[in-house]
């Protein structure tokens, strides 16, 4: 199990910047739902699912390519050094262009200023410069390195959002030191765009902590390599933005395809926004995992027990996934205080949006096998099915049900990109994964959730003290199945 122990050893360290530290940074989520209207949150919302697909553009793949290119060439710097002039010289024309057309964009999209386009742009610009820095870390496998800037970052961005939201308008016109900073600074008309401008700070101040990491190599550029990186990594643009249409599309079209104005639709934005973070704890997991399965998985590629620690890894992955799922729907009536309560009535699609982004966690496992058969292309393919068939559900369920729609439409598409995913896998990359036991513990999780709901429903545990008691029960009850069926396969002591 010593692969498996490195994989789940460097997960957690990268869950020290990502679980750990974004869970702190999901403390501003209270923040802004008790601070600013649904509408204003809905902008938040609106705008923050833009750039994720903005960042998909200006990073092009390059990051896994490295990836790729790194061990193929055998840890040769020419390859960071190439990705990374890349990136600078087109992150340049990329960012130039977003500030010329941020009017004509601004009036496209609705917005209310162009200064929200421009700031987005100076965000993007650093986080994509970041990018292949944090990469070049994850390969050498500085987990700490990496957790450390990032866990600085997150902490910058807090401690700004806090100074900015709180600290501002409470010394507001005090006669002391910090309120005559604030007279001079503070412009409460500026409301959400100090969230941006915490952003911007918090991006700038982390790209010049990964200095290092362009210092310490001998810069040159490869022309041969470079195109090599580009054919492998332009398949991976459509793969990248077909992800960002499955993961945010919806937050965009709600504005559109709702009864009422745009302006007006915000509102909605702003109560599924907010309630897909209640799903942070699944996405969150996701992304730590993911941090050090990529690396991680393309080093494991050349052992002969490779597709063992696949199938381990995935195992693993989806035992954890599934106890997050029933331990927030199990204790949501905690969970639910962490957004505002005009928010709340959206709390029903939290389930369907945690289940979703399980099946999102267990694709990305999934699709190694275009990534080590360089079938790229492939994976363009199904991802690329997944954004058509999320545009098609959403334009058909969210003028009938609402939001509720967009959670449905996301369930749906991942289930389907898992299933063609493994399909094609078992092809050109057969890996013997145990799907019989991972939908029977799927399957009892969501069972012993809708016995919980029953449980509420038919009013055997109204008092919450009790709810809750017996909710842990359940809880334990799905732990002790889990390490009944595991614990003695073999195959858990042979990797």
């Amino acid at each position: 199990m010593a692969a498996l122990r490195q994989l789940a050893g460097q997960t957690v360290i990268y869950g020290m910047s990502s679980i750990v530290g974004r869970l702190l940074n999901y403390l501003l989520v209270p923040l802004y739902t008790y601070t600013f209207s649904e509408t204003a949150y809905g902008v938040v919302t609106e705008l923050y699912a833009y750039t994720a697909f903005l960042f998909v553009v200006f990073t092009y793949g390059m990051e896994t390519a490295f990836f790729r290119f790194y061990e193929k060439k055998d840890r040769d710097p020419k390859v960071f050094s190439t990705g990374q002039s890349s990136l600078v010289v087109s992150t340049v024309v990329f960012t130039t262009v977003l500030f010329v057309f941020a009017p004509q964009l601004t009036e496209l999209l609705y917005l209310r200023a162009p200064e929200f386009i421009r700031i987005f742009a100076l965000i993007l610009a650093f986080d994509a410069l970041s990018a292949l820095p944090f990469a070049r870390l994850r390969a050498r496998h500085k987990a700490l390195s990496f957790a450390g800037i990032k866990l600085v970052n997150i902490g910058l961005n807090i401690g700004l959002n806090l100074f900015f939201l709180v600290g501002l308008p409470a010394w507001s016109g005090q006669a002391h030191f910090f309120g005559s900073i604030a007279d001079a600074i503070y412009q409460p008309a500026w409301g959400i765009f100090y969230i941006f401008l915490a952003n911007l700070l918090a991006s700038g101040i982390t790209l010049l902590l990964l200095l290092p990491q362009f210092l310490q190599i001998r810069w040159g550029f490869d022309m041969g390599l470079w195109r090599s990186m580009l054919t492998y990594a332009w398949p991976l643009i459509i793969v990248g933005l077909a992800g960002i249409v499955n993961e945010t599309l919806d937050r965009i079209l709600l504005k559109f395809l709702l009864p009422g104005t745009p302006f007006d639709n915000q509102a909605a934005i702003g109560i599924y926004g907010a309630c897909y973070k209640l799903s942070i704890l699944m996405t969150l997991f996701i992304q730590a995992y993911r941090y050090a399965a990529e690396p991680f998985f393309f080093a494991q590629s050349k052992k002969e027990d490779a597709k063992t620690t696949y199938s381990l890894s995935l195992t693993a992955f989806f035992l954890v996934g599934t106890l997050i799922f029933l331990g927030v729907m199990l204790y949501m009536d905690i969970f639910q205080y962490f957004i505002g309560p005009e928010f709340r009535v959206g709390l029903h699609i939290v389930p369907i949006l945690l289940i979703a982004n399980l099946f999102l966690g267990v694709y990305y496992n999934l699709s190694i096998w275009y990534k080590l058969t360089d079938k790229t292309g492939l994976g363009a393919w199904v991802a690329g099915g997944g954004a058509i068939l999320t545009l098609i559900l959403n334009l058909i369920l969210i003028p009938a049900i609402g939001y509720e729609g967009a959670a449905w439409t996301t369930l749906a598409v991942y289930v389907s990109m898992t299933v063609a995913s493994w399909w094609l896998g078992q092809r050109f990359y057969p890996v013997h994964y145990p799907v019989g036991r991972l939908l029977f513990f799927l399957g009892l999780s969501l069972g012993l959730y809708g016995l919980s709901a029953g449980l509420q429903e038919w009013g055997l545990t109204n008092d919450l003290t009790l709810r809750l008691l017996v909710h842990t029960v359940l809880l334990m009850v799905f732990l002790a199945v889990v390490w009944w069926i595991e614990r003695p396969l073999q195959r858990w002591r042979t990797v």
